[in-house]
């Protein structure tokens, strides 16, 4: 059974190569910054917005710039937080599940669950949501098979640090994006995936930094 997840499918979307042999040959690339930065990271701004949403308000910096309001059921979302219990899609036919975890959920005035996901960013470009259209499609996909209706839209939260005050505090630039998803395409993009793991390695990709420094070590080696 193959398990994928949103961020896997990240890696099909850039490198089918990479993906390959990361899912199949357990391969996987050089890890880059350190991952404890980014989860830090990620541990503090879901705190910040858990405050909030004991109160039953939005963080300022989205007021007015999203639709609803935060999920208030804390266990649900605790769930969905956590790879291993999150949402989930699987085909046994196809041998694949995919499970992912969800930063943070919105609820439409007429009850339809909107996926809300964090980004860190050195800073913010007007591009910077395309790498993640992927992430918010299957995010809709997989709460609508788990029963949870959507809209097909999505939200993602940049923060981006602007500078550090002389209080030791670090200020943030926050940029909700409104982004619209298509559950089918996530859908087609997930078997798309699932059908190249059933078949040979793929070439390498011409783009991809990592597979031209294998070549480049083949060569001297």
């Amino acid at each position: 059974m193959h398990l994928l997840s949103a961020s896997s499918l990240a890696l099909f979307n850039e490198c089918p190569r990479c993906f390959y042999l990361q899912l199949k040959e357990r391969v996987r690339r050089p890890q880059g910054i350190p991952m404890p930065l980014y989860t830090k990271m990620d541990l503090l701004i879901k705190d910040y917005f858990d405050g909030f949403r004991e109160k039953g308000e939005l963080p300022p910096q989205l007021e007015g710039l999203v639709e609803g309001r935060l999920l208030d059921n804390q266990e649900l979302l605790k769930k969905w937080r956590n790879w291993r219990t999150g949402l989930t899609f699987e085909d046994k036919k196809a041998g694949a599940r995919i499970v992912s975890a969800l930063d943070d959920c919105l609820i439409s005035d007429d009850n339809f669950f909107i996926p809300l996901d964090y980004k860190s960013k050195g800073d913010i470009r007007e591009d910077s949501h395309v790498f993640h259209q992927n992430q918010l499609n299957i995010y809709t996909w997989l709460l609508d098979e788990n029963g949870y209706p959507t809209k097909d839209i999505g939200y993602l939260v940049f923060f981006a640090p602007l500078k550090v005050n002389s209080n030791n505090t670090i200020k943030f630039n926050i940029v909700p994006k409104r982004i619209d998803t298509s559950k089918n395409n996530a859908k087609e993009f997930f078997y798309r995936a699932v059908n190249l793991l059933n078949g040979p390695m793929p070439e390498k990709h011409g783009t991809c930094d990592y597979c031209r420094w294998i070549d480049d070590v083949h060569d001297v080696l």
